[in-house]
This record gives structure tokens, C-alpha cells and sequence, in this order.
């Protein structure tokens, strides 16, 4: 399986969001600390994506946890790394097209993930992490926008740490 990183748009988000569900393909836009001598802090992040019938979470993953695979038919997923580090990997199933790139502290920035991609998140490193997303469809309990399936359900996908 030949696995290539998202591409990287320095672009609003918004637009970013369109290009990802009119291709249908992820894509990461960075961001930049603003840094001074009282500490750092990421500002306007999910500018003009966030909507009423959204909704913002933040989820920890231990290490050596596998989050993976799930899609949905619906919503789209704006995933940033703000503790500790992801593999985040989403796979295209029908085109046979699959993405990878590590987010977190190091690399911050916003993957956007639509429909119908199948995505998961495997932690890097020996320390947990933190994700913060935005799904522009709120969770119904009733009647889920997900399809799961296991970790190993896409045969050559790289979720360990892959020595170059």
C-alpha cells in the first residue's frame, strides 16, 4: 500500500474544507504558535467552519492505543493534535488511496477529513494524547454517522513507527 501525506494548504479553512469534500480527500492547513515572553498560544483556530449543528470534543489516547478504522456518510472531521502526538491515517477505499502524517504539539495544525474516508489515530511516542475536533454534525446516539471496522482492516497500512 503506498501511503502518502495529506497535502498542505496555507489557505483559510473554510476553503481548505471545500477542496477536501468537492476531491474528497484529506487535506492538513497549518498553523503557527504565536509566541512572547508570557507563553504561546494557537488563536482562530475553526474559523467560518463551525456551525450550528457542529459540535467540538476533546478526546486523550494512551499510548500504544489504535483508534481506527472509522467513517462516516455525513459529517466531516477537523482534527488538531494539542497534546502529545497522532499518526492520523485515512484511507480512501474505493479509489485505494491512503494518507498519513503525525500532528500534535510539533506539528500543529488542523487535518479536515470528509466523508466518506475512513480515519483512525495511533499515538506517537511513550506519552499520551490530546486531540480537539470539530464534526460539523453533532453525535446522535440513535442513529450514529459511523461505520467502524478494526485496526488491520486495510491490509499494509503502517500504524507502527516506521523506521526510514
Amino acid at each position: 500500500m503506498k501511503i502518502t501525506q495529506p497535502e498542505h494548504l496555507n489557505i483559510p479553512l473554510i476553503e481548505a474544507h471545500e477542496i477536501a469534500k468537492n476531491e474528497r480527500r484529506p487535506i492538513f492547513v497549518p498553523t503557527n504558535h504565536f509566541t512572547d515572553d508570557r507563553g504561546w498560544s494557537l488563536m482562530n483556530q475553526l474559523q467560518g467552519v463551525m456551525g450550528p449543528e457542529g459540535q467540538v470534543n476533546f478526546s486523550v489516547q494512551y499510548p500504544g492505543v489504535i483508534k481506527a478504522w472509522h467513517r462516516h456518510s455525513l459529517q466531516t472531521d477537523f482534527w488538531m493534535g494539542l497534546v502529545g502526538h497522532l499518526k492520523v491515517g485515512v484511507y480512501d477505499q474505493e479509489e485505494s488511496k491512503a494518507w498519513s502524517i503525525v500532528i500534535g504539539e510539533k506539528r500543529p495544525g488542523t487535518v479536515i477529513i470528509p466523508p466518506p474516508l475512513w480515519h483512525g489515530a495511533a499515538t506517537v511516542g511513550p506519552t499520551q494524547a490530546g486531540l480537539l475536533y470539530y464534526v460539523t454534525h453533532s453525535y446522535n446516539p440513535q442513529a450514529p454517522d459511523e461505520e467502524r471496522t478494526s485496526p488491520d482492516a486495510f491490509p499494509g497500512f503502517p500504524w507502527e513507527v516506521e523506521h526510514k
